[in-house]
């Protein structure tokens, strides 16, 4: 008796799970269980103790100590969403915009690659740690000392071309200015947190059949057109999958977690680090559920 085969969605499921099956067993067996003593800790009194710890249950009083007693994790709470909402949209232009430049056929196309995926290298290793450690810093200012007037002289050539001016000149509205000027302002983070979001539009932009972009110029289409009517809807659901990921990764590394982890091991307050941790948790996961939500209704899935 032949066995019904498994038709064309239930293959796809599958491999999704096969995909995502590591992770839930790292979950189950690496995070499941601290993640549940965190919950237990955040509406507990923790007492360090000859045997251990002891937990007195305080229920709220945690949360609200976080909300209304401490005097910087409001504001820092604040400052990292609002950094959020301005960095995620930047990150995913210059990302699609540098893929698709990097998509094309030129000489030395695999050297423009690498530079561009660089800073994620750098950035997880020595550079990361000389960065920290002000040795960077240090080498910067030895070598402006050394090249003061060149120095002096190219801050003024910069200084005399001001892009603000420019721009307001222009006419441009100044909310948009404000908005530009902080972008070049802040170009460092916005490059060395842009490597894996380009390399995951490239990967996108090499999976589009050529034969859509053949019909397009049979049809007269211009390269402006078969970018939006094309390459957009084509790659639009990993922009869904970068605008998560540059979400999570812009949160990972912020001063929300640096002030968590100063209560916990600085202040030894391990309660009131739980639910800092639990509340910054559940601010990200709303508003991962809300762009997800928006974002969704706007991909477009090529089967």
């Amino acid at each position: 008796m032949n066995r019904p085969l498994l038709t064309l969605a239930r293959r796809r499921a599958a491999l999704g799970w096969i995909f995502i099956l590591p992770w839930v067993l790292g979950f189950l067996f690496l995070f499941a269980i601290p993640l549940a003593k965190s919950l237990r800790f955040s509406f507990s009194k923790l007492t360090v103790v000859a045997t251990g710890y002891h937990l007195d249950y305080v229920g709220w009083r945690n949360y609200l100590d976080a909300l209304y007693v401490d005097a910087n994790f409001n504001r820092i709470l604040t400052e990292s969403v609002v950094n959020m909402i301005v960095n995620v949209p930047l990150i995913l232009f210059f990302s699609l915009f540098s893929a698709v430049l990097v998509n094309q056929k030129f000489r030395g196309r695999a050297m423009v690659r690498a530079m561009l995926f660089l800073p994620v290298i750098l950035a997880s290793g020595a550079i990361a740690a000389a960065e920290l450690s002000g040795l960077l810093a240090q080498a910067g200012n030895t070598g402006m000392a050394q090249d003061g007037d060149k120095t002096i002289g190219a801050a003024a050539m910069l200084a005399s071309y001001r892009l603000e001016d420019i721009l307001l000149q222009s006419g441009m509205p100044e909310s948009f200015i404000d908005y530009i000027t902080g972008a070049v302002s802040r170009i460092y983070d916005i490059i060395s947190k842009s490597g894996v979001q380009i390399l995951i539009f490239l990967a996108a932009l090499q999976s589009i059949p050529l034969s859509m972009y053949e019909v397009a110029k049979m049809e007269g289409a211009t390269a402006y057109e078969t970018f939006w009517k094309v390459t957009l809807p084509m790659v639009s659901p990993l922009i869904l999958t970068n605008v998560i990921y540059t979400i999570i990764d812009s949160f990972s590394d912020s001063k929300v977690t640096t002030a968590i982890t100063s209560t916990a091991f600085a202040s030894l307050n391990f309660g009131l680090s739980s639910a800092m941790s639990w509340l910054y948790t559940g601010m990200i996961a709303v508003i991962l559920l809300a762009i997800g939500i928006i974002t969704s209704r706007r991909v477009f899935y090529h089967n």
